[in-house]
């Protein structure tokens, strides 16, 4: 990826780190409820666009608090980064929540790193970590606003427990981290819902595609990604299984 002073994974994780602690400061300052998630959105936004643009100036980016700038699709590169995963479970003081900072080359989720700042944790394709033993029964992490229905027939089917969580980014995080063993979204995602969590889960050597097998691709001008599975490979080929069968 270049000679560089500071290479792309170690970056990605000391800015998701910095976006992270700013945002906890936000917390502490007392403001709360809807104004607290947008002032998180958009200072988040503004001091990862900063560091990006100060480190690597030739890189596109991809947020979700800034304009697109369809440009981005005709560069290898792209950066693709979600400020504040889970914008209600920050304003509300909750620890599922994330900030996202991931890089795309040629269409792949490449690097990435994704803080969960109220854990004091800061997962990255730098330094990935051990997988833990899985969980007996599995568990299979679902949005806990909007789980999807193929969660419930894939969990009935693999005797799996289903687990409500906040945002995108800590549900994978916990297959990620050993407490979770599936995450399952349906119903629609963007490109900076899971570029980052992807390339640490699987640098952290899980499984990541589409509900289908399919593999994810990035930086396309569709920004839409409709489904996610991300699952411990052990798992992987009965859920995508029941899946074909739901």
């Amino acid at each position: 990826m270049g000679t560089r002073a500071v290479n792309d994974h170690a970056l990605a994780a000391s800015i998701a780190a910095e976006a992270g602690a700013l945002l906890l400061r936000l917390q502490r300052e007392g403001t709360a409820g809807s104004a607290l998630g947008a002032a998180g959105d958009r200072q988040a936004n503004a001091l990862i666009l900063k560091r990006l643009r100060a480190e690597r100036p030739d890189d596109a980016i991809l947020s979700e608090e800034s304009p697109d700038d369809l440009a981005r699709c005709d560069a290898r590169r792209a950066w693709i980064v979600d400020p504040l995963d889970g914008t209600r479970e920050f304003a509300d003081c909750r620890d599922d929540w994330a900030v996202h900072v991931g890089l795309s080359v040629d269409g792949a989720a490449a690097v990435g790193a994704v803080a969960l700042p109220a854990l004091d944790t800061v997962l990255s394709t730098g330094t990935p970590l051990p997988l833990p033993p899985g969980n007996h029964p599995p568990r299979l992490l679902v949005s806990r606003t909007r789980p999807p229905a193929e969660a419930a027939r894939v969990a009935q089917a693999i005797g799996a427990e289903l687990v409500p969580m906040g945002s995108a980014g800590a549900k994978a995080m916990a297959v990620v981290r050993g407490t979770g063993d599936i995450y399952l979204h349906s119903g629609g995602q963007f490109q900076w819902d899971n570029c980052a969590p992807v390339a640490v889960a699987l640098a952290a050597g899980l499984h990541a595609s589409r509900l289908d097998g399919s593999p994810l691709v990035y930086n396309g001008a569709e920004r839409a990604i409709p489904d996610l599975l991300i699952s411990r490979r052990e798992w992987a080929e009965p859920v995508l299984e029941a899946l074909s069968r739901s």
